[in-house]
């Protein structure tokens, strides 16, 4: 059938067209298809420019004859100097059969549930049954979707909340409490929150680590969802040393992850990534295997996550008529 133009798809009607659950189930499958080898490797490009800069990620859905490509800009002074987000961007999906580009969508709502996602798919493997107790480090935009994300496959009864802005800290901490009916807590000192916690989530935007391996106690799952890039960091390679390290993407951890500061600093080799979460998912690897190991996902964001989660918007927004359908080569 010929393509009969390409919708575009704002942030208000991702978020009314994806759930988080619905986010989870195809991005567990998207990494078993790729743990099981259907799938593509995803690509990845990262730029720097004046004030910041651009990455770009990209992969095909093979059960979809859908290609996807994602480009995010992160400007951290945006929201001083322009009065606009720190990270902004699109999604393009195209027919991987002929190319032709069914949609432009934005990313952010995509990128934070897809994001989340990943974490809950990594603990229902790596983190213990009965895990009841959680810190969230950083309090930003990622923080509620992952807390949420972890609750809906733990046994998840309280919380910590953790920011180096107290004041957002305990803002997240109310808000959170009231959507999810559980205790939340706001804890400025962070060890003493993380050493009552089975499950610590770092998702923040640091450029040095804050995370070692004495805040963290035996049988923690730890996931580790800040650092993106090559100059961010959040776990100290003392941590990713003595842990079951398990990545979206080994080469990408190993490049960009807290792994590549773990790797740099002599504490780990590339091999000492125990497995990627596609392995774990498709049962080739077992996740964790005893109470006492502490397990580490190294997340730096697979484009097959992206691909997935845009698979979604577009088979609702076709089905409900949503989006403004423009042709580009009129």
């Amino acid at each position: 059938m010929t393509p009969r133009g390409t919708r575009v798809i704002p942030r208000s009607e991702v978020r009314k067209l994806l759930t988080l659950q619905q986010c989870i189930a195809a991005v567990e499958e998207a990494f078993r298809q790729h743990g099981n080898g259907v799938a593509s490797r995803p690509g990845i490009l990262g730029m720097h420019g004046k004030g910041g800069g651009f990455h770009i990620k990209a992969a095909f859905a093979p059960d979809a004859a859908l290609f996807a490509a994602k480009m995010n800009a992160n400007f951290p002074q945006n929201q001083h100097d322009f009065n606009l987000p720190t990270i902004q961007g699109v999604i393009v999906v195209s027919d991987s059969r002929n190319g032709y580009p069914l949609a432009v969508m934005d990313s952010m709502e995509i990128t934070i549930l897809r994001t989340a996602a990943a974490t809950a798919v990594a603990a229902r493997r790596l983190a213990r049954p009965e895990s009841a107790t959680a810190t969230i480090c950083g309090c930003g935009t990622q923080a509620r979707a992952q807390l949420q994300a972890i609750a809906s496959v733990c046994p998840i009864r309280k919380a910590f909340a953790y920011d180096v802005d107290s004041v957002r800290a305990r803002a997240f901490a109310g808000q959170a409490a009231s959507e999810l009916g559980i205790e939340v807590e706001a804890e400025e000192q962070l060890a003493r929150a993380t050493l009552q916690s089975d499950v610590v989530v770092a998702c923040t935007p640091a450029k040095k680590s804050y995370l070692s391996a004495n805040d963290v106690r035996a049988g923690t799952f730890v996931a580790a969802v800040g650092a993106d890039a090559e100059d961010k960091q959040e776990l100290e390679p003392a941590l990713l040393a003595k842990s079951k390290v398990v990545a979206d993407i080994a080469e990408q951890a190993a490049t960009i992850g807290d792994s590549h500061h773990a790797i740099a600093a002599g504490a780990m080799h590339r091999q000492d990534i125990y497995a990627e979460l596609g392995e774990v998912v498709a049962g080739i690897k077992p996740g964790r295997i005893s109470g006492s190991e502490i397990t580490v996902f190294d997340s730096t964001g697979a484009a097959l996550q992206d691909v997935a989660a845009a698979a979604v918007v577009l088979r609702q927004a076709e089905k409900m008529g949503i989006g403004l359908v423009v042709d580009l080569f009129a």
